[in-house]
């Protein structure tokens, strides 16, 4: 496969994956903004969510003052935040675009009609009358592309490197969601001092789960009210939960091994040695070293894998 095209497939999965992970955090924020809670610690929690993408200073320098209406407008509809969802669903749709000869006729149209009914929904003002709603939809968006994809494509070269671009980023995220989050809700006062209850964490960490989908899998596996401790586990180490990082590891690995070769081995190898890292770690290790300084070594792992995906596979920066 030439560079150029697995490149542009490498990408298309990495943006659709974005703009569904960005709904995800934004649908969490706003859930959870609606709960009982002093105006102060509510923005925190939005301006949380803007350092999970690393935008707060870029969102600064052009809004000033975090407010729930202007983090939503930044992160859903602005056009020169490239990790906003209709910037990744606009790159997603031109990679896709770029290599139509690559993809069958059900990947190609599932793209296309994402980005024509994306432009008609955000006219139609449906992030703003119910917010929700539209967040259900991006994420509905990128399950239909994902199953078509699995669906559709031939099991070659072409579906690796997809599926690579959809669990790295996929890993990035939850690791930065798990950072941000858990360093906010796990302690016992608010940042204005005022003291958490049981039925705030309880609210706090059901939504943290349920923007991984990982509400119902958590109650299955451990049978128990929730706690910090398990919920790191589960969205860490759980080989078998969707979106963890051990299972995102584990489909990196698995795909890269598909398209090697004697001259591209070092990526297999960075990823091997990491994902078998989380095979035999446990998290009373993790947390007792600092979950900061973990998930802060396994983001840098992840973008040294990227970059050393990019080096032997696709075009050089």
């Amino acid at each position: 496969m030439l560079s150029r095209t697995a490149d542009h497939l490498f990408w298309m999965s990495r943006y659709t994956e974005r703009a569904e992970n960005t709904a995800r955090l934004l649908d969490v924020n706003y859930q959870t903004s609606l709960l009982p809670q002093s105006a102060e610690v509510a923005l925190l929690g939005w301006e949380g969510l803007l350092s999970i993408s690393e935008l707060l200073p870029a969102y600064q320098a052009r809004h000033g003052d975090i407010t729930p209406q202007r983090v939503m407008e930044f992160m859903v509809k602005d056009e020169n935040n490239p990790s906003s969802i209709i910037s990744c669903l606009r790159a997603a749709r031109e990679n896709a675009r770029a290599v139509r000869g690559s993809l069958t006729t059900e990947v190609w149209e599932t793209q296309n009609q994402t980005w024509l009914e994306l432009n008609r929904i955000l006219k139609s003002g449906l992030l703003e009358s119910d917010p929700g709603e539209f967040f259900e939809w991006v994420k509905f968006r990128s399950h239909l592309s994902r199953g078509v994809t699995v669906g559709t494509m031939l099991m070659d070269e072409a579906l690796h490197f997809m599926r690579l671009g959809t669990f790295l980023e996929r890993a990035d995220n939850t690791a930065r969601l798990v950072d941000v989050k858990f360093h906010a809700v796990h302690g016992d006062l608010f940042a204005d001092g005022t003291e958490k209850t049981e039925q705030h964490d309880f609210y706090h960490w059901s939504a943290i789960l349920r923007s991984v989908s990982g509400f119902e899998i958590y109650r299955k596996v451990y049978r128990d009210v929730i706690h910090p401790e398990r919920v790191a586990e589960l969205l860490i180490l759980r080989a078998d939960m969707p979106r963890s990082l051990h299972a995102c590891l584990n489909e990196v690995v698995n795909n890269i091994s598909m398209v090697s070769d004697d001259r591209s081995l070092e990526s297999y190898r960075r990823a091997g040695k990491l994902c078998a890292e989380m095979e035999f770690s446990r998290i009373e290790e993790i947390l007792a070293n600092g979950l900061h300084a973990y998930l802060t070594q396994f983001l840098d792992r992840v973008n040294e894998i990227g970059a050393s995906i990019s080096r032997e596979f696709l075009v050089p920066n």
